[in-house]
């Protein structure tokens, strides 16, 4: 808690300082460039020399008064403020040809594929640059969909970075997304705060490489109503997401990579999804999938460490499952401890933590849990065989809490109740070497177990037994 203030307050500061010069930059107004903000004019080359000007002036503010800004690509300079105003909005053009993309390094994944990383708004190789709507600006993807595109309907995101540090987004409104709202790659010392995203695909989606990772991101008091995952991506340093709203028609955080110091406190999850999940065979669907997904190599081999996480004062409605943790070859885990969590309506599965490598993960800790979970499994459910998970969170023969293959899993004051009875064990503990239990309670009822295979030592104590009052 203490580094997570710690980060805030020297955001804060940052921030005050970054206002206060902001107050001596000159203003482009892109209305004296020749834009026209009518919502049917073609706007981008004014927008563009506004935001030139700008960058030749050595840095400015590029001022959006109240009006629709039909555009294609606006190309960011260092040094350069976009202001909206209240009543601003930049709106995407349908004509797929106006935009532009970043070209990520040679070798990383999707490198090949310029077309996915076109943009609405996009800063290359850009330093000290700020988007901020002053509480009501819009920058509105217009679900601009592309029949060439990933899933054949993806279109440009709506803001990218690449090879850039010193960004701070806050206090816009992001709309319709017409894939990520604000996708990050290679990009550094980045501050989201104030950011109210809706629709479209991912929220916030960062991904670095193996020693190119996204360092020093912080995403607070945001709120997210995405169709896809709320906040995602692969090789993180050093993150904090705090006191967010988070609510998705599919995982609210997953991390696909390696990740080291990520913190994560004082955050709403809950579903069902506002916006439906666009790329479902269902297109109605909106049901939220796991809270926290976290799993390491899932999606492309991205051998690294898992390591000093902390998940701590989180609340969850109607998720699949709070936690699923899963490791695959070529990750290891070191330390992750989640305090302070409450769920209520688990609907699919157990908690889990599982390797499906030859490494076991780490060390974890769960302390003051408590988790309802709607029950009805059945005893075939219960017997059912374990296989390696694939994207996302499966049923288990457990209806609380699953671990495979752990070095040491520490469970403090943990609580677990059911809605509707449930004939599998409540918790399983399978080639875990340190197993802790220290005070738990579990609800009425013999089917309420625990189950323990090739645990090597184990250490219980005050706990509250099935049927005990």
């Amino acid at each position: 808690m203490f580094r997570s203030v710690l980060v805030l307050s020297l955001i804060a500061v940052a921030s005050a300082a970054a206002s206060a010069r902001g107050t001596q930059n000159p203003i482009f107004d892109v209305r004296t460039h020749g834009a026209t903000g009518d919502g049917k004019t073609h706007d981008t080359q004014a927008l563009n020399k506004a935001v030139d000007a700008a960058g030749a002036a050595g840095g400015g503010q590029v001022l959006f008064s109240p009006g629709k800004y039909l555009t294609g690509t606006i190309h960011l300079k260092s040094n350069v403020t976009l202001v909206l105003d209240a009543g601003a909005e930049i709106i995407g053009t349908s004509d797929l040809d106006q935009y532009d993309n970043f070209s990520p390094p040679a070798g990383t994944p999707l490198a090949d594929r310029r077309r996915w990383h076109r943009a609405l708004i996009l800063g290359v190789g850009v330093e000290n640059v700020t988007i901020t709507g002053g509480g009501g600006g819009v920058i509105n993807g217009a679900k601009v969909f592309d029949a060439r595109g990933e899933e054949r309907m993806r279109g440009p995101h709506t803001v990218l970075f690449g090879n850039s540090k010193n960004v701070v987004i806050r206090d816009v409104s992001i709309v319709d997304s017409a894939n990520y709202a604000v996708m990050l790659e290679f990009t550094s010392n980045v501050d989201v705060r104030g950011v109210k995203i809706t629709g479209g695909w991912d929220g916030v989606h960062f991904r670095g490489w193996k020693d190119n990772p996204c360092r020093d991101v912080s995403i607070t008091d945001c709120e997210f109503y995405t169709g896809d995952d709320c906040v995602a991506g692969w090789y993180w340093e050093d993150i904090l997401i705090a006191g967010c709203v988070i609510n998705s028609s599919c995982n609210g955080i997953r991390l696909i990579g390696p990740a080291s110091r990520l913190t994560i406190h004082d955050c709403l999850f809950y579903g069902p999804g506002k916006h439906e999940h666009r790329t479902s065979r269902d297109r109605k669907r909106r049901n939220m999938l796991a809270g926290l997904c976290l799993q390491p190599g899932a999606w492309d081999r991205t051998e690294g460490v898992l390591d000093d996480v902390k998940i701590s004062n989180v609340t969850m409605h109607d998720v699949t499952t709070p936690l699923h943790l899963s490791l695959r070859e070529g990750n290891t885990t070191g330390r992750v401890s989640v305090d302070h969590l409450t769920a209520t309506g688990v609907y699919r599965a157990a908690a889990s933590i599982e390797s499906w490598a030859a490494q076991h993960v780490g060390h974890v800790t769960l302390r003051d849990v408590t988790m309802e979970f709607t029950g009805g499994g059945t005893e075939e459910q219960a017997r059912a065989e374990v296989n390696r998970p694939g994207v996302d969170a499966r049923p288990l023969p457990a209806w609380g809490i699953y671990a495979r293959n752990v070095g040491a899993l520490d469970l403090q004051n943990i609580r677990l109740s059911l809605r509707e009875p449930d004939a599998r064990p409540a918790i399983i503990a399978d080639g875990v070497e340190t197993l802790s239990l220290d005070g738990w309670r579990l609800p009425p009822g013999s089917e309420s177990s625990i189950t323990l295979k090739n645990v090597k030592s184990i250490r219980a104590r005050d706990p509250v037994l099935p049927g005990a009052k």
